[in-house]
C-alpha cells in the first residue's frame, strides 16, 4: 500500500495566495469606486448590478455585493469544494471592505476632465485585480463563481465567460439611463477588463506541457495525481553528459494549474529540473474534444 504523502501545496503557500487576493480585491475596488462610478459608467457582473442599484436607489455597492454573495458562497462550497470556499470568503470579505472603505472616504474624482480614459484605467485595474485573484484559484464572488464553475468543466477562458455575463448586465443599464451611449461605454470597459483578466492568468492558451527531470519522479508523479488529478507519463532517458539513465515526467495541464505543479515539484525535490511550454491544443480526457 502506497503511503499517503504530505500535501506540499495546500499549506506551505497559503499566505502568498491571500496576499494576491487582498491585492487583487484592492485594485478592483479602486478601479470601480475611483475611476468607473464617478463618471457614471457601468460594468458587468454582480458589482455591475450593485452599481446599477446605486445609481437608481443610492444603495451602497458594498452592501449589495455582500448580501448576494452570501447565497453564492453556499453554491461555491457545494460545487467547488471547501478550499475554494475559504478563498471565496476571503475575496468577498476583502472586496466588500475595500468598496465600503472607498465609499466612506468619498475621495475627489480622479481624471474629472477625461472620463473615457478614466473608465479605461478603471477597467484595467479591475481586470488585473480579478486576474490576480483567479491566478491563485480565488474568487471575488458574484459571477466569478459561475465563471469558475464553467472553467472547471469546460476549457473556456475566464475572460470569455465573463464577457458573456457582463454584456447582459451592461445591456440592462438601458432600463435606467435610456442611453445607448452608456451601453457603448460599458462595452468598452468590459472588453478591456476581460482582456486584462486573460492577460494576467494567460487564459488565451490554457494548456501547458511540463518536462520534469528528478530522481524523486515517483513521488512527484504521485503528488500530481493526488492533488491535481492529472496523469503523468514516465519516459526513459539518458543524460548525455553523465551517460547515466534517468526518468523524465511529462505532464499536460491547464495553465491555471502551473503554479500548483511548480509548488509540488519544489516541495518534493527543490533540485529538480523543470521546463514548461505552452501548447496550442491538447485533446482528450480533461481537455478539448477532438472535433
Amino acid at each position: 500500500m502506497t503511503p499517503k504523502l504530505p500535501n506540499y501545496q495546500l499549506k506551505k503557500f497559503f499566505w502568498k495566495d491571500y496576499i494576491f487576493i487582498l491585492l487583487g480585491t484592492f485594485m478592483y475596488a479602486l478601479g470601480i469606486t475611483q475611476f468607473i462610478m464617478p463618471h457614471m459608467f457601468v460594468t458587468g457582473g454582480l458589482t455591475g448590478i450593485g452599481i446599477l442599484l446605486n445609481y437608481a436607489f443610492s444603495f451602497p455597492v458594498s452592501l449589495t455585493v455582500l448580501l448576494i454573495n452570501i447565497v453564492l458562497i453556499i453554491i461555491a462550497w457545494r460545487i467547488l469544494g471547501s478550499q475554494f470556499l475559504i478563498k471565496t470568503i476571503a475575496g468577498v470579505a476583502s472586496l466588500s471592505a475595500f468598496l465600503g472603505m472607498f465609499e466612506a472616504l468619498n475621495l475627489e474624482t480622479i481624471m474629472q476632465s477625461e472620463p473615457l480614459i478614466a473608465g479605461m484605467v478603471g477597467a484595467i485595474l479591475c481586470g488585473v485585480g480579478i486576474g490576480l485573484v483567479f491566478s491563485v484559484n480565488g474568487s471575488t464572488g458574484g459571477t466569478d463563481v459561475v465563471i469558475m464553475i464553467v472553467n472547471k468543466y469546460r476549457n473556456v477562458t475566464p475572460g470569455r465567460t465573463m464577457l458573456f455575463l457582463d454584456v447582459l448586465t451592461v445591456s440592462a443599464s438601458y432600463a435606467i439611463f435610456q442611453s445607448m451611449e452608456t451601453i457603448v461605454f460599458g462595452f468598452i470597459i468590459i472588453a478591456i477588463m476581460t482582456t486584462s483578466v486573460d492577460y494576467v492568468i494567460n487564459g488565451v492558451r490554457q494548456s501547458v506541457q511540463f518536462l520534469i527531470f528528478s530522481k524523486k519522479h515517483e513521488q512527484i508523479a504521485t503528488e500530481i495525481n493526488l492533488q491535481l488529478n492529472r496523469g503523468c507519463t514516465v519516459l526513459d532517458a539518458m543524460g548525455w553528459y553523465s551517460k547515466q539513465p534517468q526518468k523524465v515526467l511529462i505532464v499536460m495541464a491547464k495553465r491555471t494549474e502551473s503554479v500548483s505543479i511548480f509548488r509540488i515539484v519544489k516541495g518534493v525535490d527543490p533540485e529538480a529540473f523543470v521546463s514548461q511550454a505552452s501548447v496550442i491544443g491538447v485533446y482528450g480526457e480533461g481537455f478539448d474534444k477532438i472535433r
